[in-house]
C-alpha cells in the first residue's frame, strides 16, 4: 500500500462553542505515517482537529502499515464506527481503548459519537488496495502477480468509469465522453435507493484519475474533458472495462413508440 486519504469534510469536525468549523481538511499518510485527531490543546496537538465538546483532546489515531491501515481509540468511554460506504452497511465496532484495530474497507468513514444531532465524521481512502492477477494461483506470495491497476469492480467509482467507458464499447468510433449529468442520468436509482449526485460522481472521477489510474493530467487538452478522455483511454487501451462490464449498468428503458405492433 502507498499509502491513503484521510479527509474531514467540510462542517465535518463538529462545533466548538457553538460555532461550526467550517474548512475541510485532506491528509495524505504513507506506509509507517500516522495522524491523530481529537479536539487537541497547546499540549495535546492533532493533525486531525474535531472540534466537539464529547470528542477527547486525543481521540485516536490512524497508522498505516505496508497492507492495510490501522485505527486506534483513546478514548475510555466512546465505542467508534468504521462504516464502509460502499457496502451494504457493513461496518465494524472499535471498542474505547482498542489499539490498531485493522481496517479492510477501501472507502471507509469513521464516525465519532457526540451529544449534537450529528455525529462527527470523516473519511478514509486507502486506494492502493492489492488484487492479485486472476491466473495467479498458488505459490509463495513473492512470486505472485499483482494486477498494475487494483480495480474493486463492486465500487461505485469502477460503475462510473463503466459509464464513462460506455459510449466507446458500443461504438467503436471517436465519440465524446459523457458529461457528469449525462453519467447521473446514466446511473439514476431505481426508487427507494438514494441518488448519485453530480458532486458525488465528480469525486468519484477525481479519484480514478489521482488514485487508482494515476493519471498526471500532463495530456489533457481541454481542462473540462481531458481527465476523462485519458481515464477512458487507458481504461479500455489496458482492458480495464470491457463488453461483459456494460451489464453492470441499469437497463436502459426502450424508448416509447418502439414496441412492435401486435398481429392483427
Amino acid at each position: 500500500m502507498s499509502g491513503v486519504v484521510v479527509h474531514l469534510p467540510q462542517g465535518g469536525g463538529g462545533a466548538d462553542g457553538g460555532e461550526r468549523r467550517s474548512e475541510a481538511v485532506t491528509l495524505r499518510l504513507g506506509p509507517g505515517e500516522a495522524a491523530r485527531f481529537g479536539r487537541g490543546s497547546p499540549g495535546t496537538p492533532v493533525e486531525l482537529r474535531l472540534a466537539d465538546a464529547a470528542v477527547s483532546r486525543l481521540a485516536g489515531e490512524i497508522r498505516v502499515t505496508d497492507d492495510h491501515w490501522q485505527l486506534t481509540n483513546h478514548s475510555g468511554t466512546h465505542t467508534y464506527l468504521v462504516e464502509n460506504p460502499e457496502g451494504a452497511g457493513e461496518y465494524l465496532r472499535v471498542p474505547p481503548r482498542r489499539v490498531g484495530a485493522p481496517v479492510p474497507f477501501e472507502f471507509a468513514r469513521v464516525v465519532l459519537p457526540t451529544r449534537g444531532e450529528l455525529p462527527v465524521t470523516f473519511q478514509v481512502f486507502a486506494p492502493d488496495h492489492v488484487y492479485l492477477d486472476p491466473g495467479a494461483v498458488g505459490g509463495p506470495w513473492e512470486s505472485r502477480t499483482v494486477t498494475a491497476y487494483s480495480l474493486d469492480e463492486t465500487a461505485t467509482y469502477f460503475l462510473v468509469l463503466v459509464a464513462l467507458c460506455e459510449p466507446r464499447l458500443r461504438d467503436q468510433s471517436r465519440v465524446a465522453v459523457p458529461t457528469t449529468p449525462q453519467i447521473v442520468d446514466r446511473l439514476r436509482a431505481p426508487a427507494g435507493r438514494a441518488p448519485l449526485t453530480a458532486r458525488a460522481v465528480s469525486s468519484h472521477i477525481d479519484y480514478l484519475a489521482e488514485e487508482k489510474l494515476r493519471i498526471d493530467g500532463r495530456g489533457q487538452g481541454d481542462r473540462r474533458n481531458g481527465k476523462r478522455e485519458e481515464i477512458v483511454g487507458l481504461a479500455l487501451r489496458f482492458g480495464l472495462v470491457r463488453e461483459e462490464h456494460l451489464a453492470l449498468l441499469p437497463s436502459v428503458p426502450r424508448p416509447a413508440g418502439h414496441e412492435r405492433n401486435p398481429v392483427r
